[in-house]
């Protein structure tokens, strides 16, 4: 299993995200949310490959990973590498990605 290792963005998009959600659904949605967006960072340090590889070369971010939250209209952003998971956003595809990402340092 390869760690993730979430930066300060990808750590405030969690926690604004589960806001979001208690704000517009209620805490059982919000904690449904919490969790099954930590499941799936646990599905990815045991598959790190699983993500893809689109968004990131639409926005010419190279290597750059995606793999969505089931239920959620989500997606972990991140970067394989030799010792870690390097988790750089959490976005629902409802933003506009391409400004987004676009921003992302590959470092």
């Amino acid at each position: 299993m390869t760690p993730a290792q979430l930066r300060p963005l990808a750590e405030t998009d969690l926690v604004e995200r589960t806001r979001y959600y208690r704000s517009e659904a209620g805490h059982d949605v919000a904690a449904r949310f919490f969790d099954t967006a930590v499941h799936t960072l646990q599905t990815i340090e045991s598959l790190p490959g699983i993500g893809s590889l689109r968004l990131g070369e639409l926005c010419d971010v190279p290597g750059l990973r995606s793999f969505r939250i089931a239920r959620f209209p989500c997606g972990w952003f991140y970067f394989e590498r030799a010792d870690h998971i390097d988790v750089v956003r959490l976005l629902s595809y409802t933003q506009d990605l391409l400004s987004l990402l676009a921003k992302v340092d590959d470092t």
